[in-house]
């Protein structure tokens, strides 16, 4: 049996785009920071995850899809991994921001009470459609992305690598980092097996990923 080949999803056709445009031209409102599960809003809607290590750009990323500037804020503080964010996206979808990993220097209790509370999350939240996996384009697959993609396995959720910050990267530079994505999500049986190319900066793949979030439904 050959593994998945993970080809770039291809720009989505007329329908599906208009689909993602109308999605996504509903308003986006930041609704909570949640740092238990007790405070996880109800599951009263769909919702999609985005997870990536620290600086790979998953803030930009998901006001470049909202097309809400601000929405999403970066940080680079520890303390803060250890919050999930929920934003709304019209009446219908919740946009999740899952506690960017990766952090060397966080406390080790700071990291076991994400790495739980992320756990608890995924195995546990049965409106989540997709998780999103957001990985370098300049780096590729780390060892950290490795360990979130072997939690999502054993999870049963369905992830997605999508890869940011592509206009970073030259065309014969991004043919090395792809085989070496592709031969990463291959060991992984939740990976859905088309990879997003994204640049939030030139608004690259955005409409690609609008219109994969709006087939969810």
């Amino acid at each position: 049996m050959t593994s998945l080949p993970f080809p770039l999803a291809a720009e989505p056709d007329a329908v599906s785009s208009e689909a993602g445009r109308k999605l996504f031209a509903g308003p986006s409102e930041f609704v909570k920071g949640v740092v238990a599960m007790d405070g996880l809003p109800a599951p009263d809607r769909i919702e999609v995850c985005f997870a990536g290590r620290s600086n790979v750009g998953k803030s930009s990323l998901i006001n470049a899809l909202t097309g809400t500037k601000g929405l999403a804020r970066a940080s680079n503080t520890p303390g803060r991994t250890q919050e999930i964010n929920y934003f709304t996206q019209g009446p219908d979808l919740y946009l999740v921001d899952l506690p960017g990993y990766g952090y060397a220097n966080a406390p080790l209790a700071v990291v076991e009470k994400w790495q739980k509370l992320l756990k608890r999350y995924l195995s546990g939240r049965q409106t989540l459609r997709r998780a999103f996996v957001l990985i370098d384009a300049r780096h590729g697959v780390k060892s950290v992305d490795a360990e979130i993609m072997k939690l999502l396995d054993t999870s049963a959720v369905t992830f997605q690598c999508v890869l940011t910050k592509a206009d970073k990267v030259k065309a014969k530079d991004r043919e090395k980092v792809l085989e070496q994505v592709r031969a990463a999500l291959s060991k992984h049986p939740a990976a859905f097996p088309e990879i997003v190319l994204t640049s939030s900066e030139k608004g690259d793949g955005i409409p690609t990923l609008r219109s994969i979030i709006a087939g969810l439904e």
